[in-house]
């Protein structure tokens, strides 16, 4: 019987943290458990589970080694548990499908696709220039982009503030036609009477989807925001399992989820959260401002959910300063984006070769990536 004798964490630039698996018989897989700006918390909870409960046993039980890594522990959930379970989870589902020479959606049921939409950024933490990045990204053959919708606001703000809001916007729809889609993200960091008055505002230049309007405390308020809005809502980057999406599932406010493979307890819970959605008739398009291992997670899932719409993906985001990508992997081209779309990897496991030696050379790199912290102008610390 193969079992699990060792692992590595490697923490690299821009803000990542990659674990290396590796099993008796010589098969290696490759997960990526990070909260941005909690590496060093997550690495404690990856190496307490890993030493606790996985070394020595067989890597092929995953479904059983998620539930004893969950409940094992009696307090469960949270991002730094379901994110050390994430990277963990998507390791394990590499090593199978390296067995069984296969794409991880091969073992999950298999294809119900061909290829998997992608979006792109625009306009950094504070939006500016987004008209102008908006063209840039759709010559570079991109159909559907998304910015942020505001610097930081005050808990009621101005009309000025809805205006630049309204303004941004429009500037990118006026930009790129009808025919492109544009996501807007309130980033959590707007208020509810903000949320309710930006909806309404923005909906004259129709956008993809308004995403995580308030802070996922807040979900009780999403009917209400619904109510003042067509615009699909989108919400779940800071939702961490089925449970947390339940609620939003039975509230029928939200058209579109975002759980993060590398939050949301990885492959094997992100899977069952999709097929929830399918249910209730909302789509998925998973949060991934993050690495190549999640983003091969991702497709990995996108691949056999038939409610997937779109991925997001963070070439060139404004995070990237140091690293990106494309840069931890033997073969790029396995994310070559054609006319907006990622085709699926046809490779076994995650479908991604990870280049071990640059992994090892930017791990002696020093990293320390920690969001920022913004102030209203009464000296408040403000959402981020």
């Amino acid at each position: 019987m193969s079992e699990i004798v060792d692992y590595e964490l490697y923490e690299v630039p821009p803000r990542w943290l990659f674990l290396r698996v590796e099993t008796s018989d010589g098969l290696v897989g490759w997960g990526e458990p990070v909260v941005e700006g909690r590496a060093h918390t997550v690495r404690a909870a990856v190496e307490e589970l890993l030493d606790d409960y996985l070394l020595g046993m067989d890597p092929n039980a995953i479904e059983d080694h998620w539930q004893e890594m969950y409940r094992g522990g009696f307090y469960r959930g949270g991002p730094v548990l379901m994110s050390a379970i994430a990277g963990i989870d998507q390791a394990l589902w590499d090593i199978k499908g390296k067995r069984f020479d296969a794409p991880v959606y091969e073992l999950l049921g298999g294809k119900a696709r061909e290829r998997i939409r992608v979006y792109q950024w625009i306009g950094g933490d504070r939006p500016e220039g987004v008209a102008d990045a908006a063209r840039e990204k759709v010559d570079a053959g991109f159909t559907a982009l998304k910015m942020n919708a505001t610097p930081e606001l005050r808990r009621i703000d101005n009309p000025q503030a809805v205006a630049d809001a309204k303004e941004r916007l429009r500037a990118v729809r006026e930009a790129v036609g009808p025919e492109i889609d544009v996501g807007v993200d309130f980033h959590g960091r707007v208020s509810k009477p903000m949320a309710k008055r930006l909806a309404a505002e923005l909906e004259e230049y129709e956008p993809f989807f308004i995403e995580e309007p308030v802070l996922p405390e807040h979900n009780d308020a999403l009917p209400e925001i619904a109510a003042k809005t067509s615009t699909p809502i989108a919400t779940g980057e800071r939702m961490y399992s089925r449970w947390d999406f339940k609620e939003v599932f039975e509230q029928g406010a939200v058209d579109l989820i975002q759980p993060d493979l590398s939050h949301a307890g990885g492959i094997t819970e992100v899977k069952k959260i999709a097929s929830m959605a399918e249910a209730y008739d909302v789509a998925m398009a998973p949060h991934c401002p993050l690495g190549p291992i999640a983003l091969a997670s991702c497709i990995q899932v996108d691949a056999c959910s038939p409610n997937a719409l779109i991925q997001e993906q963070s070439l060139d985001i404004h995070y990237n300063e140091t690293s990106d990508v494309l840069d931890y992997l033997d073969d790029p081209s396995v994310f070559d984006y054609e006319a907006g779309y990622v085709d699926l990897p046809d490779g076994p496991g995650l479908g991604i070769e990870i280049d071990e030696d640059h992994v090892r050379e930017m791990a002696d790199e020093a990293v320390d990536w920690h969001n920022p912290v913004w102030r209203h102008d009464d000296g408040s610390v403000a959402e981020w």
